[in-house]
């Protein structure tokens, strides 16, 4: 694995110097909404195609209560207004370690 990781080194060069770039923040909107998060506000967001339409969809976990919210992606970082995750008919909750 040493070798391997190594190798990368060697053979990508520059590739790992300088600090990294980003682009300017921006707030997303689901719909025509800012997205926000319940309180306290700890969220963990993540990128996927859940629906399989080749856009990326949005889902934001909340710390409250374990629910997600899913943003279904329209392009160009345009999402639909965002709705809590559902099993059997209720919104999701994912048990806390707590």
């Amino acid at each position: 694995m040493k070798h391997v990781l190594l190798l990368g080194l060697v053979f990508c060069g520059g590739c790992v110097s300088g600090a990294p770039q980003f682009e300017k923040a921006m707030r997303l909107k689901g719909g025509e909404d800012l997205m926000r998060v319940e309180s306290p506000g700890w969220a963990a967001p993540c990128v996927a195609d859940i629906d399989r339409d080749g856009k990326p969809d949005l889902l934001v976990g909340q710390f409250n209560k374990g629910k997600i919210r899913v943003y279904k992606g329209q392009g160009d970082l345009k999402f639909a207004a965002g709705e809590w995750l559902k099993a059997e008919g209720e919104v999701a909750e994912v048990p806390g370690v707590w």
